[in-house]
């Protein structure tokens, strides 16, 4: 991947709308009825709450469903081919449901707030994908937000299981977390705390080499239909998995992201578990410190093939085990932490003693990192220490780490990534 990489839509001039192809109705693979497959298999599916798509529809009259790529609690995503056009893009057809429509509005917000901002010699903004399109469809049991993107490759959940220990190697770690650190400085500086930054939001750019993947998804649909459930009601289909592509990580899914003033604080429960950050667990307020500490978490998940905390218990989020994994690696709080949190007392006394039942796990960051020696690993564990801190002030900014030692061991070797021209132009608020 590189970050000089540009993201190619397949797009080709058109004055008309292309005709739909018609997409076989038989020659499939049929997965048996009693066989749960897809977004069955996720806890509390409920069929009715997804929209019934089939190969071959066309929404709006210009996007033409041609392949499926994946699924998840809120939406199922797709290729669709923009008729208009001529371009292979994705779509999310999210579930019914409130919580699915404030998301899908949240992202079109997001979305149109990014646009919005003028920074062309910021790259960061090259970093973020936004909504293309965005419409309503009517299903059997209610209305379903449909988004449209440009097209990417996999997510990193997937990605970084194609290197051995299911990890990246620390050069590709290096250029993915430039890359990543660009777009959080971008979303920042305009005033976007993303609130659930994790491998799963993070996808695959596609390089030059990489135009005719989509193109390939429809044509393997036209001439070998993909496998997929019949019911009476609906076809389940199963995904495509897509290939190794080549261009930048982006970041994505802003359904949850809070918008406001630079550095205003915002209240609620946000992050995924094992990623929250302490005021998070403790109900305090926070801000976009926490994408930083997110960064941290997310570092350890990506190059050490395994989660930086448990923080579970009997199949449940535990905060006192969570807070008790932070003392054993981060060390104690300082005292301005326990005096900000009125929590803090069920956990530490009034000399910052760890009191909670719970023991303090016998480990440490540097126990915990294996797979580097030296120099190396001290400027990595130096890295993740500048971020992963008690208290949000003392985080290290996305703009602080530009010229962090440990990614600057990427750079002196491959030249400056960053190379769309300067770093930033002002604070992208123009």
């Amino acid at each position: 991947m590189s970050c000089a990489s540009a993201l190619l839509l397949c797009v080709g001039a058109s004055s008309s709308f292309q005709k739909p192809k018609v997409f076989p109705s038989a020659g499939f693979q049929t997965v048996p009825a009693d066989q749960r497959t897809e977004e069955e298999d996720l806890p509390n599916y409920k069929a009715e709450r997804y929209y019934p798509v089939r190969i071959g529809e066309v929404f709006q009259e210009r996007y033409q469903i041609v392949g499926k790529l994946g699924f998840g609690g809120g939406s199922t995503v797709w290729v669709c081919h923009d008729l208009k056009e001529d371009a292979l893009l994705t779509i999310k057809i999210c579930t019914t449901g409130e919580i699915g429509n404030r998301d899908a509005r949240q992202e079109v917000i997001i979305s149109e707030h990014i646009r919005s901002v003028d920074a062309p010699h910021h790259p960061g903004k090259q970093r973020l994908r936004v909504v293309l399109d965005n419409f309503e469809i009517e299903g059997p049991s209610g209305g379903h937000q449909c988004l449209v993107f440009a097209p990417l490759g996999r997510p990193l959940t997937s990605f970084r299981k194609l290197f051995p220990g299911n990890a990246l190697d620390s050069n590709v770690l290096r250029q993915t977390l430039l890359c990543i650190i660009m777009g959080l400085d971008f979303l920042h500086q305009i005033g976007v705390v993303h609130t659930d930054l994790s491998p799963n939001n993070i996808l695959a750019g596609l390089g030059p080499e990489d135009a005719d993947v989509f193109k390939q998804i429809e044509e393997l649909e036209l001439s070998s239909p993909s496998p997929r459930k019949v019911l009476a009601d609906r076809e389940i289909y199963l995904s495509y998995e897509l290939p190794i592509t080549h261009g930048a990580p982006v970041i994505t899914d802003y359904g949850a992201a809070r918008l406001g003033e630079l550095d205003e604080k915002h209240t609620g429960d946000v992050m995924p578990g094992v990623y929250r950050a302490p005021e998070i667990i403790m109900g305090s307020k926070w801000d976009c410190k926490i994408d930083m500490w997110s960064l941290g978490v997310m570092v350890w998940d990506l190059f050490e093939g395994g989660r930086l905390f448990r923080a579970v218990s009997a199949e449940r989020l535990d905060d006192e085990m969570h807070l008790a994994e932070m003392v054993s690696l981060l060390g104690p709080p300082p005292k301005r932490f326990l005096d900000m949190h009125e929590q803090s007392r069920k956990y530490w006394d009034s000399k910052g003693n760890w009191i909670a039942s719970t023991p303090i796990p016998a480990q440490s960051l540097e126990s915990r990192e294996i797979k580097l020696e030296g120099e190396e690993k001290e400027l990595f564990l130096k890295f993740v220490r500048k971020v992963l801190r008690w208290l949000p002030e003392d985080r290290a900014s996305a703009e602080d780490l530009y010229q962090n030692e440990f990614l600057n061991g990427f750079i002196r070797h491959e030249g400056h990534v960053a190379g769309e021209g300067d770093r930033r132009d002002g604070k992208g608020s123009e």
